[in-house]
């Protein structure tokens, strides 16, 4: 396993029951989970966390790695195997755990997920190029609005056709990763699994893989490929792109502690 220094995560964690660990995606922090975090809580406990460079969480001079962090939070918290809900990058995370400590993962729920290894599309390859050169040139409003536009607004739709709260709450957590990222140019993100794509077929916990409808098609991809090689159950969520939680809270939970309550009850 990596070892990285340690650091201090935020974390927040409420209610009572079965253990179930939020874990934001890569263009948010854990204020994304505002519409679950009661609705969650009411038959849980809840535990939500801002990765390293993220929210509440500053980066560190140094190498790190975001499941290695996840899996010293979980052996902290002691709160014995806990249903993984991943977002994003988040969702490739728990992936990694999942393979990593078996152990620490009762059920996983991957939402928009990534897998390592993937090969991304040119659609998705070309907007981080534009990104990361908005980031270099110091022009972060530049760089959030492309992450807007690819994740928030996802590719079928214009920026007036999607709720602009939402928009506005995500520009704001990306807004202060990426000028969290700035202040710590010394941190260097590593993974724990490097062939977790590869050992997929490794994972037992019962997995429901969530893609919102209006999704670049890559995450489509990966959510066929979830189900294929883990026996995800896949379900989509319509009018939703990359964030299916915050544009579509009322199915999102409706789904997810469906699924959840299953698990627990098997």
């Amino acid at each position: 396993m990596i070892q990285t220094r340690q650091t201090k995560l935020y974390r927040e964690v409420a209610g009572d029951g079965p253990p179930v660990m939020l874990v934001h995606s890569g263009i948010c922090d854990s204020r994304m989970w505002d519409p679950q975090w009661e609705s969650f809580a009411r038959a849980h406990r809840v535990i939500r966390y801002d990765m390293r460079g993220f929210g509440r969480s500053p980066l560190a001079p140094g190498a790190y790695s975001p499941p290695a962090d996840l899996i010293a939070l979980l052996d902290e918290l002691a709160l014995g195997p806990v249903a993984l809900v991943g977002a994003s990058m988040g969702g490739g995370i728990s992936l990694q755990v999942a393979v990593a400590r078996p152990d620490l993962v009762s059920a996983l729920v991957l939402v928009g997920s990534g897998v390592r290894g993937h090969d991304w599309s040119d659609y998705v390859t070309r907007s981080w190029a534009e990104e990361e050169a908005a980031f270099e040139r110091g022009d972060l409003d530049a760089a959030v609005e492309v992450n807007l536009q690819i994740w928030v607004d996802g590719p079928h739709r214009s920026p007036e056709e999607v709720d602009p709260e939402v928009r506005r709450k995500v520009a704001e957590m990306q807004r202060q990763a990426l000028e969290l990222a700035l202040e710590c140019p010394e941190a260097r993100e590593e993974a724990l699994v490097l062939d977790v794509g590869d050992r997929l077929g490794e994972i037992s916990a019962p997995t429901l893989a969530i893609v919102g409808e209006q999704d670049v098609q890559d995450v489509h991809v990966v959510a066929e490929r979830l189900e294929r090689e883990i026996g995800a159950t896949r379900v989509t969520i319509e009018g939703a792109a990359h964030l299916p939680s915050l544009e579509r809270p009322r199915e999102f939970d409706e789904l997810v502690l469906g699924f959840l309550a299953e698990v627990e009850g098997a």
